[in-house]
């Protein structure tokens, strides 16, 4: 009988636990200066002492003017190791693929790249202090065995993704070595973004977060110049969306401006697409985040609330 009830109890706790909301914290481009460091560490207080299921970072961990060096590396990575609960990190181009400017250290972006996936991703744990078990892509497609950056995780029957799409349009441009790269990289995306979503299929899951560095929607041309570096990303996520038809949420950073918004449209060019939602964080002057709560239960289960700290603010 005690055995029975131990049981039930369990089966009780775990029922109770799925049908929580969600809660977590979304922010990125930042810190960008020495004088950003005491403000980015006020912030990590701030989400600290609210207690959020994870934290995600949109990436660019440093300004674009600020050399790529691995000292610069250990000290994000250390800075991410102050958050008490589990940060997932999408990297950004001022982290790789702008390396290759002056100002920045005249660096090899693909080099670049290698050592950010050497440093922050040597395992299929998140960083923070207390980490959480992630899905990478490299364990899960074989063919794609660099690609440890893109990852996924479930929580509360939603489903979590972190991809490599960095700004500066995705390093498709500047040279031969650089488009090859995007290639590359492009195909293990386009292959992550279909494994997801059939996931999500298949395990009958209540929607999708996506997260990533590159504003992808900075300019309607993005989704059809053969030009863009995002255009195949904005074709697979219409199409994949379109037809699971379950609540997705894209979050990313890069524009530095709080946004919300229905940024695509439906494959005939008609209507909304209405269950794909756009989080574009603040960043860069605005050391600020983002609390995004998740309700399963709801029709329309994401609602958004900016972790403003104070002392913070610039005026």
């Amino acid at each position: 009988m005690k055995l029975l009830l131990t049981i039930i109890f369990a089966l009780f706790s775990i029922s109770i636990s799925e049908a929580q909301p969600i809660r977590f914290v979304a922010f990125g481009d930042m810190p960008y200066s020495v004088q950003d460091e005491v403000r980015y560490k006020r912030l990590i207080q701030e989400i600290n002492q609210n207690k959020p299921n994870f934290s995600i970072s949109v990436g660019d961990i440093k300004a674009g003017s600020v050399p790529c060096s691995d000292a610069n590396n250990d000290r994000a990575f250390l800075e991410f190791q102050n958050f008490n609960g589990p940060v997932i990190y999408s990297i950004g181009d001022n982290e790789w693929t702008d390396c290759h400017r002056e100002e920045a250290g005249s660096f090899n972006p693909s080099e670049r790249l290698n050592a950010i996936r050497a440093k922050f991703f040597p395992s299929n744990q998140s960083l923070g202090q207390n980490k959480i078990t992630l899905v990478r892509q490299a364990d899960v497609q074989s063919q794609f065995k660099s690609y440890v950056e893109n990852s996924y995780w479930i929580r509360n029957k939603f489903l979590f993704v972190s991809i490599n799409i960095p700004g500066s349009n995705n390093n498709f441009e500047r040279n031969l070595e650089s488009v090859q790269e995007y290639f590359q990289r492009n195909a293990a995306n386009l292959a992550w973004i279909d494994y997801v979503f059939q996931l999500a299929k298949k395990q009958s899951l209540a929607g999708i977060v996506f997260a990533y560095q590159g504003d992808m929607f900075y300019s309607p041309a993005q989704a059809t110049d053969l030009s863009s570096g995002y255009r195949d990303t904005l074709a697979a996520l219409r199409h994949h969306a379109e037809i699971l038809n379950k609540p997705i949420l894209l979050i990313h950073g890069d524009s530095h401006r709080l946004k919300i918004d229905q940024p695509l449209m439906t494959t005939n060019q008609k209507y909304v697409l209405e269950n794909v939602f756009r989080l574009q964080l603040m960043g860069a002057d605005q050391v600020q985040a983002v609390e995004i709560i998740i309700d399963a239960e709801k029709q329309a289960p994401f609602s958004f609330r900016p972790l403003i700290v104070r002392a913070n603010s610039q005026l």
